[in-house]
């Protein structure tokens, strides 16, 4: 009869480190699967990240364009410019030629 529990047990045993395998096994798939996932969101996110830090870039060079716009608009220069243009005022020793049709 010991015999036969030993064999009972033996069979037992190699039943639960199947089952051990299995389920360690199937862990590893499952995070393999994750970590795949997360390098690929990873990715997506450092793309993201230097594409908004080049609008960052963008958006700094068009802020000192506009400063520099601030600044050439108080001038003198700026403002005869504007004159001539818009309002179709010249300088007093200036000549007007106008083109008839």
């Amino acid at each position: 009869m010991s015999r036969k529990i030993a064999i009972r047990k033996k069979r037992q045993n190699r039943l639960g480190m199947f089952l051990v395998l299995t389920v360690v096994i199937m862990l590893m798939v499952v995070v393999t699967i994750k970590s795949v996932e997360l390098r690929n969101k990873q990715e997506t996110y450092v793309a993201r990240q230097e594409q908004l830090e080049k609008q960052i870039s963008e958006e700094e060079q068009r802020t000192e364009e506009i400063k520099e716009f601030g600044k050439y608009t108080k001038t003198k220069k700026y403002a005869e410019e504007v004159a001539k243009d818009k309002l179709g005022l010249v300088k007093d020793d200036e000549i007007v030629f106008k083109y008839e049709e």
